[in-house]
């Protein structure tokens, strides 16, 4: 079974979650532009200054995603 990678970029300021939002677009326009896999590419506030764009991907996939976007800090999901 192959695991799931959660790729996180942080954002942060009073506009950081219109920011993250702008963000998660660009990653969805990306892996739909190099016909790359993914499950999600989402926003998440974790306060009122902090928030995060991320996105979801397969373990296998984890070095042409890092190398490409350079996100902040992965952990494994479930």
């Amino acid at each position: 079974m192959n695991r799931k990678i959660k790729l996180i970029w942080d954002f942060r300021g009073p506009d950081a979650l219109e920011t993250a939002k702008h963000h998660a677009m660009h990653l969805k326009e990306f892996a739909t532009m190099e016909n790359l896999h993914f499950y999600e590419a989402a926003t998440e506030q974790t306060s009122e200054h902090h928030a995060i764009a991320c996105m979801i991907i397969d373990e296998k996939d984890l070095l042409t995603f890092r190398d490409a976007l350079h996100p902040h800090r992965a952990v494994v999901t479930a």
